[in-house]
């Protein structure tokens, strides 16, 4: 494996968590407060620190760390147990008229990956930057903050919901 996707402790990275083949699953509310739920649970438990983050309708943008903790094990863990709880959703959402089609994508995804059995959310990989550099920090920043308004989502950062950039926004964010 690249040294350049190697997460070590104690540093600063900007992650990525992809849903396989880029499925649009955050747009129901239901399923992005799982995200922010789970996202809490390891900031207040597992010492995960969120400084950024922007959950876009297919992927997950953080700029984290995890203090003392190893960060690989916890976004293992999340990836791990969201995956589980939000393909349950899917499975019992009474109003998901994609269930068929979502549950076939994740089926289908899950034969060319050996470590899943049945279904695959989330993509294998989580390519960290290291944020060494305050100018890639500053870059990645700006590239959180302004992923909604260039996806057309919104016309200002503070106004996407599921963003660190909303003045309301309910994940825990450490302090720089």
């Amino acid at each position: 494996m690249s040294e350049k996707y190697k997460i070590y402790k104690g540093g600063l990275f900007f992650v990525t968590l992809t849903v396989v083949g880029w499925i649009d699953i955050f747009t129901r509310r239901e399923y992005a407060e799982e995200i922010v739920h789970n996202l809490n649970y390891c900031s207040n438990k597992k010492g995960l620190e969120i400084y950024s983050f922007c959950l876009m309708p297919s992927h997950l943008h953080m700029i984290c760390s995890a203090g003392e903790g190893n960060l690989s094990n916890i976004l293992r863990d999340f990836k791990s147990y969201t995956s589980k709880r939000l393909l349950k959703l899917v499975e019992e959402h009474p109003q998901e008229s994609r269930k068929e089609w979502l549950l076939y994508l994740f089926k289908y995804f899950s034969t060319s990956n050996s470590h899943n059995s049945n279904l695959q959310f989330w993509q294998q990989h989580n390519h960290p930057i290291d944020l060494y550099n305050p100018n890639i920090l500053k870059q990645k920043q700006e590239y959180i903050l302004m992923n909604p308004v260039m996806a057309r989502l919104v016309t200002e950062p503070q106004y996407y919901t599921w963003s660190s950039a909303n003045p309301d926004c309910s994940v825990a964010l450490a302090e720089w």
